[in-house]
């Protein structure tokens, strides 16, 4: 059994089941899970739950009695009191002696896999939370890139930091597109550079952001001129039969430098006209969000503030619809950085760098940037 916790709504998901708790109640519920097995006293699970309050040991009966009654719905979960000692949460990861025939169908799994590739193909990011939650109902085990990805897509930061299903191997790509969120984009930029000099990634992903998520650091911070040279070899590279949907994502971003590089209103207009063309082609969500924050920034980039920030929050929507949280947060630091290099009106600056602040804290980018950067420098300087 797999436990999805939605930190943001204080939900939590299992087997097409969703659960709405208290705060305190999703606290106490996430750390137990994450420590499941293990055994603790109600004097640990007040200091863990409740830091700098002071409730009465009887809070932590009371809540588990609520959390049991709950999560009723989901019998392979179980809170058990354990005599003398406090208690502990066990999950049952198989369905006991029974296991579904459909698990050693290797047809299917491929058939599952085909199914998570079209839904990312396609922006679908939801539509992929959605059927990993069910992976126990209905009989197929998660493709390993995708049991990782699925995580990526959602902002589970935390899972993403301290997992131990995954090797951190898998996970560092991850974790270095939600430490290039924060921050000095300059120092982002280095630990960036570095890390591909260093070719710590695995291939794929190594190329990914040497040809595509670096040039959005390059732009924010002036240096333009390289990413431009960069987008030579980029056009290169996705000319490959594995990168045929990289072709909208380039697109956009290679208009995002021209864009930071002050290129001329009439070549901007007709990189849009070619992504507009692109679009109604294939109309994926994630790249419809992304190119209507760009056009958004062309035109408060004229000055038409009215049609600009309309633009924005549209684009904004698409991206929060789409269920991938990693475009939202790139779309949020696109604008507030643009904000600065095209002097926004204060208030529009203002207005975008409070969400991206929200949206950082709502994934947890607040409290657990120490460990980020820990696991990010760490990467660099020992693998």
């Amino acid at each position: 059994m797999r436990l999805e916790l939605h930190d943001n709504e204080y939900k939590v998901s299992a087997e097409g089941l969703t659960v709405e708790l208290l705060p305190k109640e999703f606290a106490l519920l996430r750390f137990l899970y994450l420590n499941r097995g293990r055994t603790f006293s109600r004097e640990q699970l007040l200091d863990k739950v409740w830091p700098l309050e002071y409730p009465v040991e009887r809070t932590v009966d009371d809540h588990i009695y609520r959390l049991r009654k709950k999560l009723g719905c989901f019998p392979r979960l179980r809170i058990s009191t354990v005599r003398g000692l406090g208690y502990s949460l066990a999950v049952q990861d198989t369905l006991g002696t029974l296991i579904p025939p459909s698990i050693q169908d290797t047809a299917l799994h491929e058939t599952m896999r085909e199914v998570f590739v079209k839904y990312h193909q396609y922006g679908q990011g939801k539509s992929m939370q959605t059927l990993a939650r069910q992976q126990d109902v209905l009989g197929y085990e998660l493709d390993p890139f995708y049991a990782v990805y699925v995580h990526f897509v959602q902002g589970d930061l935390e899972w993403l930091l301290h997992t131990t299903e995954a090797p951190l191997r898998d996970r560092l790509y991850s974790l270095m597109l939600f430490f290039m969120f924060t921050g000095d984009p300059v120092d982002r930029l280095a630990s960036c550079e570095l890390m591909l000099e260093r070719e710590i990634l695995p291939q794929f992903q190594h190329q990914e952001l040497k040809i595509l998520n670096i040039l959005d650091l390059y732009a924010v911070v002036g240096k333009t001129d390289k990413a431009l040279e960069r987008l030579k070899l980029t056009y290169t590279v996705i000319q490959e039969p594995e990168y045929e949907n990289f072709e909208l994502p380039v697109a956009i971003s290679e208009m995002f430098v021209h864009l930071a590089a002050g290129t001329p209103d009439v070549q901007v207009a007709a990189m849009l006209r070619d992504i507009e063309e692109r679009l109604r082609a294939r109309p994926f969500l994630r790249e419809s969000g992304s190119y209507s924050i760009t056009k958004g920034l062309w035109k408060l980039r004229q000055k038409n503030w009215r049609d600009g920030e309309a633009l924005l929050d549209e684009g904004l929507q698409i991206l929060e619809t789409s269920g991938f949280v990693p475009l939202f947060l790139q779309g949020l630091h696109r604008i507030v950085n643009c904000g600065v290099i095209f002097s926004f009106p204060q208030a529009l600056q203002d207005k975008y760098r409070k969400m991206f602040e929200a949206e950082q804290v709502a994934r947890g980018l607040d409290r657990w940037l120490r460990p980020l950067e820990a696991i990010i420098r760490g990467a660099i300087h020992s693998l």
